[in-house]
């Protein structure tokens, strides 16, 4: 156990990518990561889109109801200002950030320190979403988690609304999108038209 305290607590400043559809565990894999960084005794802060209020205002929560505290921002640039003095910085639902979310993330990472980063890396169209596909070039590791398709039991590939709306951002759960593999997709974009 004091290898992994050691190994946890010694590595220098990275960027490390949670991403991919709806239900398919970012946060799950984001809290275990953050758990992991706090039991090897490292500061540790985690901040989240102000707007995402679904489980609660002040935590990162997980589908399954993990959850740990967080600080609800508005501005990728807030994080600077608020993770000074910390070893690991989390940030959960990052697709919801402005395009400074990347350029932050790198400032940090060549400070020294640990950015774990959790966000959807495609909309409900299936197009690339918000600051993520910069985040996964700049990334030092990228790790892509997949849900289940709901109608085949495949790997999913995408997140599909199953509610009307054009708007990019819907914040739902199961009652608004279902993770559907690529050709289960195609099948409900073309029984849609």
């Amino acid at each position: 156990m004091t290898e992994i305290m050691i190994g946890e607590a010694h590595r220098p400043g990275r960027i490390e990518v949670v991403c991919g559809s709806m239900f398919s565990g970012k946060t799950e894999e984001l809290i275990r990561r953050l758990r992991r960084a706090k039991f090897a005794r490292q500061k540790v802060e985690i901040f989240k889109p102000a707007i995402d209020v679904r489980y609660s205002e002040e935590e990162v929560v997980s589908h399954d109801q993990s959850h740990i505290p967080s600080t609800p921002i508005d501005s990728s640039a807030s994080i600077l200002l608020l993770s000074s003095d910390c070893d690991v910085v989390g940030i959960d639902e990052a697709q919801f950030f402005d395009m400074g979310l990347p350029d932050v993330c790198n400032e940090l990472a060549n400070r020294g320190i640990r950015v774990i980063v959790a966000g959807l890396d495609m909309d409900y169209k299936g197009i690339p979403f918000g600051p993520m596909p910069a985040l996964c070039a700049i990334a030092d590791d990228v790790t892509k988690v997949h849900a289940i398709c709901v109608r085949c039991g495949n790997l999913a590939y995408v997140s599909h609304r199953t509610v009307e709306g054009s708007q990019r951002v819907l914040l739902g759960e199961t009652q608004e999108y279902e993770p559907l593999c690529r050709e289960c997709y195609q099948k409900a974009i073309q029984e849609e038209k």
